[in-house]
Order: structure tokens, then C-alpha cells, then sequence
């Protein structure tokens, strides 16, 4: 959200962003237009990174100097341990293979203050089970899906937000956007995406699901879009698609 608000504010380039060097981002998959967009303004590179509370600060990164992968997280930090295993059996997985993220490093935290139920739930065997969904390909780099409770079950088929968002972007008169499940899973969820169009643009639902029936399978199509000036987030910026989901 940070790096959206600057790649949009107003004579920004008045500030002498070309100090910028490196940034790093988190908290949140960065869309790659966002990237691309303040990499071009500032000339800094912004790379994307990954931690979580568990196992604060950070656990992967991409290099600064080095090969980077835009739209992946990077690479374990040193000492630090990455694998993905299958949603329900647990079992390792190939590369290539979405699964949940596990991590086993210095910085995984030894378990919940005075809940062993969720504790033991959490860390097996030393690795912390992440709740996000993520690949890792051949050269070793992770991206993350989606977290695990924020999957779009329509019922045959599994939609990741991320996938959806991605889209969304491509169209540069959104500002930010949001997918979010609606429904009950048991009947199949619908895929409903909220999007904030940039100020002075005119944005219609038309050619956002046009935009989608050309570039996503017909199951992750948005079933509606809805505009709005805001999305709610986090004191950090990350976007609260549970609020989303209950005021809808």
C-alpha cells in the first residue's frame, strides 16, 4: 500500500527520489505493476520479501545483486530452512507443486504464550506451518499463492486471490484491488472482486470482467466487481479481506 500511495502522489518527483537505493516489501504480495512503477521512478531496486510474527523478522528475501524474480519472495535467509508440503497429507512436494509453506530457522518462535492446542498445531517436529500457500520452483524461489484460509472454493476448482488481483492490475485505472470468496463453501463460493480506480479515471465493471474472461478460466472470473474510495487495512497495510467479507 506504502509504495502505491508514493508511485501516485502528486509532484512526487519533486522529492528527489533518486536517493532511493533499495526497499524491501512485505506484509503483502507486491503486484508487480506496483513494482515495476517505483523501480521506474525512484531508480532503487524494490524487492519483495516475506516474515510473519511466528518467525519474526524475515525469513526469505530476494538479493539485492543477484538474480531476482519478480514476483517471488526470494530465497531462505541464511540458516534458514523452506519447504512445501501438501495441504492435507503434509508430505513434501515437488518443485512446481502448491502446497503450505513450512519454515524451521533461529527466528520460529518456540510456540504460543499458554496455548499449547494452537502450539502443537503450529510447530511439528521444529517446523512452523505458515497457513500460506506457496510454490518453490527449481532454482529454489518461493512465491506465495495465497494465504490457506483466504482460498476461493467454488467448488471443483480451488481460485487463488492473488491470481485474480494480478489481472486486475493490468489495467492501469486501478488503484488497488482486493478477491475475496463469498458464500458458503459447502455450496461453492463465488469469486467477487473490490477494486479503488485511480482519481480521474473512468473505470467501469465491464471491461474489468472483460479483461478477466480474456486472461483467467472461466471459474475465476469475478461473479461481481464492486468500486470503492478505500480498501480497510492494517496498522501494517495489509488489506483485511475478512472485513470485506462481512460487509458484503
Amino acid at each position: 500500500s506504502m509504495y502505491t500511495v508514493i508511485n501516485q502522489a502528486p509532484n512526487v518527483r519533486a522529492y528527489g527520489l533518486d536517493s532511493v537505493k533499495a526497499c524491501i516489501s512485505g506484509a503483502a504480495p507486491l503486484p508487480v505493476e506496483v513494482q515495476e512503477a517505483f523501480e521506474k521512478l525512484t531508480r532503487g531496486r524494490l524487492v519483495e520479501g516475506y516474515g510473519l510474527t511466528e518467525a519474526s523478522p524475515v525469513t526469505h528475501a530476494n538479493p539485492l545483486y543477484g538474480m531476482r524474480k519478480v514476483g517471488s519472495i526470494g530465497v531462505p535467509l541464511p540458516n534458514t530452512d523452506a519447504r512445501i508440503v501438501d495441504l492435507t497429507t503434509g508430505k513434501d512436494l515437488e518443485p512446481g507443486q502448491i502446497g503450505e509453506l513450512v519454515i524451521r530457522g533461529p527466528q520460529v518462535m518456540q510456540g504460543y504464550w499458554e496455548n499449547d492446542e494452537d502450539s502443537e498445531s503450529a510447530i511439528k517436529d521444529g517446523w512452523l506451518y505458515t497457513g500460506d500457500v506457496a510454490v518453490m520452483d527449481t532454482d529454489g524461489y518461493f512465491q506465495i499463492i495465497s494465504r490457506k484460509r483466504d482460498t476461493i472454493l467454488t467448488g471443483q476448482y480451488s481460485v487463488y486471490p492473488r491470481d485474480v488481483e494480478e489481472i486486475l492490475y493490468e489495467n492501469s485505472k486501478v488503484l488497488e484491488a482486493a478477491v475475496v470468496g463469498v458464500g458458503r463453501v459447502e455450496e461453492g463460493q463465488k469469486v467477487k472482486a473490490f477494486v479503488v480506480p485511480r482519481k480521474g479515471t473512468k473505470l467501469t465493471k465491464e471491461e474489468l470482467l472483460e479483461l478477466c474472461r480474456r486472461r483467467l478460466e472461466p471459474y475465476a472470473v469475478p461473479w461481481d466487481i464492486e468500486f470503492r474510495e478505500e480498501l480497510p487495512k492494517s496498522f501494517v497495510g495489509k488489506v483485511l479481506r475478512r472485513l470485506l467479507i462481512e460487509e458484503d
